[in-house]
């Protein structure tokens, strides 16, 4: 369904839905108006409430606080629903960075927008881009992945999603865990150049730059703490070559283009890149991927 939504005109009858950043560390990375728009909203949704009134005691702004995280969205969004329609303006924070990246909030941001609530973002600091743009790795196409299933078989299963990707690859990990990590996309992907952020725009921020053969044994004899950022350089072409040239033979050219269709390429795109892996004619390959199509249907 059609839906077009002009954010600057005034609705009497229904609140909106702010969007708010919020530092991930320095508290002066936080901008004029995401303090002004925190001000003026009725409620303020917060994924943790003792973190964020920390933030709103600093910058003196004394407003109702309520939670909405992860265990309890589904009774609490449709609350907040409820008083964004009554005409209430609301203002959804997560414990650093922008809501509903990594964080609760897009549950809600749907459902306000099934309801024909007004949903206006307000930009602020992103962990993920702010260190893919001092990583020194390439920031031309990028793909964001979270976090990573803890799980070793379905850890595995989804690094070798990203085994032939040209995109630099950007997560986040928790410091228990990051060993382990690091040496599953090493074993995944090969040895390629990475940057380990920690504690990114805090006092004890630091990158650690180097290949996985140099990073892991750094992190094996060191203790590694606070909030991680994890960026891998897309695969080479040699890296391509050592995991095999012709990784597609066991695939279907369905299943062929599925693979890159899962990587964020268009459909045009995919047909393409598998017409150049097959050496066959881009028609061959759009005719065999949409009969074989309409025969699964």
């Amino acid at each position: 369904m059609l839906n077009i939504q002009k954010s600057y005109e005034d609705t009497e009858e229904q609140g909106r839905l702010y969007l708010v950043g919020t530092p991930i560390g320095n508290l002066e990375d936080i901008t004029y108006r995401a303090i002004r728009t925190l001000q003026k909203s009725d409620l303020i949704a917060a994924e943790d409430t003792r973190h964020t009134l920390k933030l709103l005691n600093h910058f003196e702004i004394h407003k109702p606080l309520v939670s909405y995280h992860e265990h309890n969205k589904g009774q609490r969004g449709a609350e907040l629903i409820d008083l964004l329609l009554q005409g209430k303006n609301i203002a959804l924070v997560s414990d650093a960075g922008m809501p509903a990246i990594s964080d609760p909030g897009y549950e809600l941001v749907v459902e306000a927008i099934k309801n024909g609530v007004t949903v206006i973002p307000i930009p602020g600091p992103n962990a993920a881009i702010t260190a893919i743009i001092a990583s020194g790795l390439s920031t031309e196409r990028f793909l964001f992945l979270g976090f990573l299933p803890r799980e070793k078989k379905e850890l595995h299963r989804e690094l070798e999603n990203y085994q032939f990707s040209l995109e630099t690859l950007i997560l986040y990990e928790a410091p228990h865990r990051i060993e382990k990590t690091l040496k599953a996309i090493r074993e995944i992907l090969g040895n390629r150049k990475i940057v380990l952020i920690r504690e990114l725009t805090k006092k004890h921020e630091e990158f650690i730059r180097g290949e996985l053969d140099e990073v892991i044994p750094y992190v094996e004899k060191n203790i590694i703490k606070g909030e991680l950022t994890l960026i891998i350089e897309g695969a080479r072409k040699e890296i391509i070559q050592q995991l095999g040239e012709n990784w597609w033979n066991p695939l279907t050219i369905v299943e062929h283009v599925t693979h890159y269709l899962e990587q964020g390429l268009t459909v045009k795109e995919a047909i393409k890149q598998t017409s150049i892996d097959r050496n066959l004619a881009k028609r061959e390959v759009y005719q065999a991927y949409h009969i074989e199509n309409e025969e699964k249907k």
